[in-house]
């Protein structure tokens, strides 16, 4: 169905043109033939009817030009008052082209061809009024001249007809084509800012992996080496007395060592995320959730369940980044009132689930990679665990995120 184009008339066309063709017959008929006596007052009462219809129903109307039907039943009664006058005075054929201008401008198709082939036969009337129609000759002539400007005017309809058409295709095409240029551009912003959010991963990301490595070597090489220092250190001195002179020495070695291994661990401490330092897994997620509800003005409750144990430093930063992120997610797109941070310890691992009661989203937009989902669920899956999503429109949504939990052991 095509969509409707609505374009106001010229001004001067529809309101100034039709008044001067209804005053030019008056001019003529009143100087040239003498236009006096009772008949006069009759057509000037007519012209002011014309002439009030016209101010009353269009002029002064500006807001009923776009309203099919009161102009249908202006330019109807405008053609009844045109036939009274061409009927009574043929010199009023002058003011058919008002009848034109108002057809053309004001009705619809396929009503237009109505009120052009109307005011055909009136203007045609009063072009043949010299005609007499009492014979077979006469009323021929006057359907030739009728049928003429039917024609003509119709032609002339069907093609302002195709010219509109032509300019909805038109318009209907600058129409796709901005909303395309703004899905466009809307989806170039939205790439944008997922590359830059995946950059800044990546690069988190490759830090993180490096200060995992350092404190890995520092803790398989220096503080394994430095442990295995002190223990034969002790085992030497519970096996023989260490004599007088080497015990100063001895035991310099021995504090050395156990200082050395004091930084070395403190070294490897340093190089794990900050909310971690100084807290357990659960703590460190209290103290992330009360800092982004502070700083987004929406509550969140914290629960852990099951009994806590020790575990890897791995587990524990992607557990922690896992909810970070999640947390942001929520408040980018979820528009939520409430979230739920839930940390519950299993018997073979740990799960991590965030939820809230925001707008939700489609889960195939999962496909694109979009929510920073790509980069928790990497995260999770080289610790051989697992993470799942739960979201539909309107329903709020979910993310549980599960890593393998084994003991850990006490050694250094």
């Amino acid at each position: 169905m095509s969509r409707k184009i609505s374009h106001r008339p010229p001004f001067v066309l529809v309101n100034v043109v039709p008044y001067t063709l209804l005053v030019l017959p008056v001019s003529i008929l009143t100087v040239v033939d003498g236009w006096t006596g009772g008949s006069l007052l009759i057509d000037l009462g007519l012209c002011g009817l014309a002439a009030a219809w016209m101010l009353g129903m269009f002029t002064l109307r500006p807001g009923w030009w776009d309203r099919p039907g009161i102009m249908g039943v202006f330019v109807a009664g405008l053609l009844v008052i045109t036939a009274v006058l061409v009927v009574r005075q043929p010199a009023f054929g002058l003011f058919t082209p008002a009848a034109y201008i108002y057809s053309f401008t004001v009705l619809r198709w396929p009503w237009r061809l109505l009120g052009v082939t109307a005011t055909a036969v009136l203007a045609g009337t009063a072009q043949s009024s010299g005609i007499p129609k009492t014979d077979a000759f006469g009323l021929t002539m006057y359907a030739i001249i009728v049928a003429f400007n039917i024609a003509m005017m119709c032609a002339c309809a069907w093609v302002l007809r195709l010219a509109e058409k032509e300019e909805e295709r038109r318009e209907q095409a600058l129409g796709e084509l901005s909303r395309t240029n703004r899905l466009l551009e809307a989806s170039l912003a939205e790439n944008a800012g997922l590359h830059a959010q995946l950059l800044a991963q990546a690069r988190e990301a490759g830090v993180l992996d490096e200060r995992q490595r350092m404190a890995r070597e520092i803790h398989d090489t220096l503080a394994q080496g430095l442990t295995g220092i002190i223990a034969q250190l002790q085992a030497a001195e519970q096996m023989h007395e260490v004599p007088a002179p080497w015990r100063r020495p001895f035991d310099a070695v021995k504090n050395l060592a156990r200082e050395s291994l004091t930084e070395a661990r403190r070294s490897v401490d340093a190089l794990r995320p900050e909310p971690l330092r100084t807290a357990r897994l659960s703590d460190a997620l209290a103290d992330v959730a009360d800092r982004w509800s502070k700083l987004h003005g929406l509550p969140v409750q914290v629960t852990t369940t099951g009994t806590a144990r020790p575990m890897t430093p791995e587990a524990e930063f992607a557990l922690l980044r896992t909810a970070q992120e999640a947390l942001a997610n929520v408040a980018r797109h979820a528009g939520a009132s409430r979230v739920g941070v839930t940390l519950s310890y299993l018997e073979q691992e740990v799960a991590l689930d965030v939820r809230d009661d925001g707008k939700g989203f489609d889960l195939a937009r999962l496909e694109a990679g979009g929510f920073g989902l790509t980069i928790m669920r990497q995260r999770v899956e080289e610790l051989s665990g697992s993470l799942r999503v739960e979201s539909e429109p309107g329903a709020g949504a979910g993310i549980s995120a599960c890593v393998p939990c084994p003991l850990i052991g006490s050694g250094a």
